[in-house]
């Protein structure tokens, strides 16, 4: 049983991803901003904690995350305002992470894109460019902390039933459910899945043909 704390608690993917961690037994704390979410969060099994972390300094968020053996980063500024994204994307990611150090919590599950980069390409001038800096910058810190991380790169994210199979091995991004990635979100961070073998990697993953515990055994760290 591990204590999981997940940041964005009440998006899409974590509230996929929730019911899962507690089927297997895990306790988990999901950080939400709006209290109203807290019923809906209950009802996944979880434990709604009301916080809000884009004004949270290192050592309000380390007191946050302290005692869980995981943190997992699900969180967004949902786009459109490029301030917003970056305190939101970019420093608050980096503000737990360091927080996460601070408390001691070595697990750190990164949800990111598959197209996350330094070298990301994306041209100023377009709307997405805000996001791809901000997400490239959080990971790149995660990477060079000590901590035992892992950074999740989905391709675009559909709606469609979870199938349990990916492909890690593709060079292109076509498309993955949310479904699917909160069950790689499920096996990171559980140790008797295999997960110990994903820290210190960067999963970048499409829907596919091949079992989610045997596709990230196989897969390649970027």
């Amino acid at each position: 049983m591990a204590r999981i704390i997940i940041l964005g608690g009440h998006g899409k993917i974590a509230l996929l991803a929730e019911p899962l961690l507690v089927a297997r037994g895990d306790r988990v704390t999901a950080v939400i901003r709006n209290p109203e979410h807290a019923d809906e969060v209950r009802e996944t099994g979880a434990e709604p904690l009301v916080a809000d972390i884009e004004t949270l300094d290192v050592a309000g968020l380390a007191e946050l995350v302290s005692g869980h053996d995981v943190v997992v980063w699900s969180a967004g500024a949902g786009g459109g305002d490029p301030a917003r994204t970056r305190a939101v994307d970019r420093d608050a990611a980096i503000r737990s992470i360091d927080a996460a150090a601070r408390a001691g919590v070595a697990r750190y599950v990164m949800v990111s894109y598959f197209g996350s980069s330094l070298q990301h390409g994306v041209d100023p001038e377009n709307a997405f460019f805000p996001y791809a800096e901000a997400k490239a910058a959080a990971d790149e810190h995660l990477r060079a902390s000590d901590l035992d991380w892992t950074v999740l790169g989905p391709s675009a994210l559909t709606s469609e039933e979870g199938s349990g199979l990916i492909d890690t091995a593709a060079a292109e991004a076509r498309r993955v459910s949310r479904a699917n990635v909160a069950r790689v979100i499920a096996a990171v961070t559980a140790a008797a899945q295999g997960g110990r073998g994903t820290i210190r990697r960067t999963i970048r993953f499409n829907d596919g043909a091949t079992p989610i515990a045997e596709a990230l055994r196989a897969g390649t760290s970027g």
